[in-house]
């Protein structure tokens, strides 16, 4: 007999948990259709020549990638198979990957239906997608990414409405304890120049990228071991310190940085998005060992945290300039942010965060014999056409075991009817979680639930 079993880092949900990440997920869909975001969705499967090189070295190994149909074998290269080489193997035997992340099949749709676009174009995506990652806590190889962009514009009041969006999802959410962190990549840029090691970019930003992971001497030892000297990276470690988000904090910043165009973009880009936040009365912090780890970022950086959670971030995302542009369509600049839904599961639940006021208010009809059957299955329908969520037991057993499914299934209410009941036109009706049980009529049924 085959033992069951889930793939690793995959998970079942069941209906307790699946009501509580629907009410994660529609809080956020209602906050991103306050600020005119629309729906899309894209497959879950896509080209791997759509996904490859988007993400940097490391994301390109975290990628599924999906066996050719059939004989794969057959057309596979001889030569990369007699000698083990998986790297040149793959493009013989694979043409297709799941997705990595929501925004590369974003940049990949807006061309391909941008006659049918009006620009700046504002799309949310609530969908999962899949990283061949080692499974930890808070980390999945399956997990559930709810991102909104807006593309087609540079105007930084859309890095303004993230911020506010930021706000309005975890305190709605009952996350109040939050921190969101910004950068720039072209600060970083600067950065690397002004240590000289903007020879080495990718190096730099991975480290530093791992300082909440590793700390500041496992990422001195890392950059130490890439050839920055002991000057530099005192420098460095001076700069990567995170600040409040203020006039000042820019100012300091900019006087340690040398002169160059990247410096000027991302200390004047910073300094408007400051103004449009201290319009809305939001603070935020200024964090330059922010990185993202993903190479399409050139502009504004955000990532957010819950403070007083053991998961790390929640959120995360940037402006990308021309990720259209690997697919034909140059210079339409996009920026956009993702929230991991699966780390807001776990975070509040951990935070006992999750109301039993989530779960919808379920009746269970209970009766004796056939004829009270067909009696509660009127009765049910009247309550669904009111909107109330009610259930026929189906099978003619003994009450106490029709009480003990309604337990089980996290039923709130139990409605008994028998003759008497019948005749009188009423219901013995049970309110599982305080014991109280009284007769109401069938008329009076819907108010008494309510």
């Amino acid at each position: 007999m085959q033992k069951a079993s889930l793939p690793k880092g995959t998970r079942d949900f069941s209906p307790q948990v699946m009501a509580r990440r629907n009410f994660i997920v529609d809080t956020i869909k209602s906050v991103y259709t306050l600020y005119g975001f629309e729906p899309i969705e894209t497959p879950a499967m896509e080209n791997l020549s759509t996904l490859t090189g988007k993400y940097g070295q490391e994301g390109d190994t975290l990628l599924f990638k999906i066996l050719n149909s059939g004989d794969y074998l057959k057309k596979a290269d001889q030569d990369a198979l007699n000698t083990k080489d998986s790297n040149r193997l793959i493009s013989s035997i694979s043409d297709k990957g799941l997705r990595y992340d929501l925004t590369v099949p974003f940049a990949r749709y807006v061309v391909q239906n941008q006659t049918e676009i009006s620009f700046p174009f504002r799309r949310y995506q609530i969908q999962p997608v899949w990283r061949a990652d080692r499974p930890q806590k808070g980390r999945y190889r399956e997990f559930w990414q709810c991102d909104a962009d807006v593309i087609g514009t540079i105007s930084l009041i859309c890095e303004a409405d993230f911020i506010d969006i930021y706000h309005k999802v975890f305190t709605t959410l009952g996350l109040t304890n939050y921190q969101v962190r910004i950068n720039h990549r072209k600060v970083l840029e600067a950065i690397a120049k002004t240590i000289r090691f903007e020879s080495s970019f990718t190096d730099l930003t991975i480290a530093i990228d791992k300082l909440d992971k590793i700390g500041w001497d496992g990422v001195s030892k890392e950059l130490i071991s890439k050839g920055i000297d002991a000057s530099n990276i005192a420098k460095l470690k001076t700069l990567l310190t995170v600040q409040p988000f203020n006039e000042s904090t820019i100012n300091q910043i900019e006087s340690q940085l040398i002169d160059c165009p990247e410096k000027t973009t991302g200390i004047q880009e910073l300094r408007q998005v400051l103004a449009y936040s201290n319009l809305q009365n939001i603070h935020i912090a200024l964090d330059l060992s922010l990185a993202r780890g993903l190479d399409y970022y050139t502009g504004c950086i955000f990532e957010a945290i819950i403070e007083d959670s053991p998961i790390g971030s929640v959120s995360g995302g940037g402006r990308y300039d021309d990720l259209t542009g690997i697919f034909g369509l140059k210079d339409v600049s996009g920026v956009g942010i993702s929230f991991g839904l699966d780390r807001l599961y776990d975070i509040m639940l951990h935070l006992d965060l999750f109301k039993e006021s989530i779960q919808q208010t379920k009746l269970l009809f209970c009766h004796f014999d056939s004829e009270g059957q067909s009696h509660c299955l009127t009765l049910a329908n009247a309550l669904r056409n009111s909107g109330l969520t009610s259930v026929v037991y189906p099978d003619n057993k003994k009450i106490n075991k029709q009480f003990d499914y309604a337990n089980k299934s996290g039923f709130k209410w139990v409605a008994v009817v028998g003759d008497n009941e019948i005749s009188n036109h009423t219901v013995q009706l049970k309110n599982m979680e305080t014991g109280k049980q009284e007769e109401v009529s069938q008329d009076s049924l819907i108010e008494a639930l309510s």
